[in-house]
């Protein structure tokens, strides 16, 4: 969905952390956000972001 050097550049706005691609969404484990991705576009909004749960954190994949 989003080219991986995009991804390689693009940090959470809330915590500066590594983004990773998961469930077709971008996920921060450092501020615990996820955040959508709409049409092809990530959407880096807190307010639009999504709290991940602990068995979200858990089952994060590395950066």
């Amino acid at each position: 969905m989003i080219d991986k050097r995009l991804l390689g550049i693009l940090r959470c706005p809330v915590s500066r952390g590594q983004l990773v691609m998961h469930q077709g969404e971008l996920w921060c484990k450092q501020s615990g956000l996820a955040y959508p991705i709409r049409d092809g576009i990530p959407v880096l909004l807190e307010s639009d972001a999504r709290r991940l749960s602990l068995e979200d954190l858990d089952n994060l994949p590395d950066a």
